[in-house]
């Protein structure tokens, strides 16, 4: 069964990775500001603010990748997950959505690090799931029947686990500077700096990455 709509599948999935990956790139440019001790405190607590700005939609593109490539991928013929699998998936999509806005929303809160917790927590599961039915599928006749998909497949949960990391290191954020509000912590700026400074090498990681999901799905190259 074919899924109507796959021009409007093809821009959506475009619009998706754009906003994932220009929205990596504000949050690390905009990080440089949250760690310059130079700054007021309120100054580079309006950084952070940005930086959570831009990253939800970044974070948006990520869930969105998920259910619109499956359904591309059934469309296509390179695996055989359509009709109540498809509606399940886009219901936890779109449950998932929802969970990570309420966590955003709520971003400055005790709430908001409970529900960031728990949109963690689903790519714990997630990840696995994508990385066992990937090899699987490259390695052997698994269900993905197109190589260069099982490939975008696997690509894409290792991208997840990087996006997980940065996930960890802004949620510290919030505690680092709660803390740093009572008074200056040499020990909280330099926690902090470090943290900042690993994730700016994998976002160079993650930029390769995302731009090779591109590529095979633009290219299809075996």
């Amino acid at each position: 069964m074919y899924i109507a709509g796959e021009d409007a599948l093809r821009w959506a999935h475009i619009i998706a990775m754009v906003y994932w990956l220009g929205g990596e790139w504000g949050v690390f440019q905009t990080s440089y500001n949250i760690t310059n001790t130079k700054l007021p405190l309120d100054e580079r607590r309006r950084h952070m603010e940005t930086a959570y700005r831009i990253d939800i939609l970044a974070r948006s593109g990520i869930i969105l990748l998920l259910p619109l490539g499956i359904t591309m991928g059934f469309n296509l013929g390179v695996h055989p997950y359509g009709g109540d699998f498809l509606t399940i998936t886009w219901i936890a999509a779109a449950l998932w959505l929802g969970l990570c806005w309420s966590a955003f929303i709520y971003r400055d809160t005790d709430r908001g690090l409970k529900l960031t917790i728990w949109d963690e927590r689903i790519r714990f599961i997630l990840i696995p799931a994508l990385l066992i039915v990937a090899i699987m599928s490259l390695v052997t006749d698994g269900p993905l029947t197109a190589k260069w998909y099982a490939a975008k497949v696997l690509i894409y949960a290792l991208m997840l686990v990087i996006g997980l990391i940065l996930r960890f290191i802004m949620r510290h954020w919030v505690g680092f500077f709660r803390t740093l509000a009572m008074g200056p912590n040499e020990d909280v700026e330099r926690r902090l700096s470090y943290e900042v400074g690993r994730a700016r090498y994998l976002a160079y990681i993650y930029w390769v990455g995302i731009g090779t999901t591109a590529f095979l799905g633009a290219t299809k190259p075996f």
